[in-house]
Parts: structure tokens; sequence; C-alpha cells
């Protein structure tokens, strides 16, 4: 995703807001699949 950050304030760290927001993105997906791998193992091991 592509972000024009040409007009944005001064102050703003955009490369750090985009590097936190990507640190999130990565960690979402890391949780999803441990929850599906922890539901799956809980459905096959408790059923």
């Amino acid at each position: 995703m592509s972000v024009d950050t040409s007009n944005g304030h001064p102050a703003m760290d955009y490369n750090q807001h985009k590097a936190t927001y990507n640190a999130f993105i990565r960690f979402s997906k890391i949780a999803i699949v441990l929850l599906v791998l922890l539901l799956a193992g809980m459905y096959y091991f408790l059923v």
C-alpha cells in the first residue's frame, strides 16, 4: 500500500508508523494461525 506523505505534518515519523503497522499486521496473522491451531487441537483431542 502506497501512502503519499509529502503533505503530512513535519513532526510525524511516517516510517515509524509504517513499521508499527506492519508489525501489528504480522502479529495479527501469527495470532490467527495459532488460534486456528489451538482450536483444531481442541477439536481433535477433546471431542
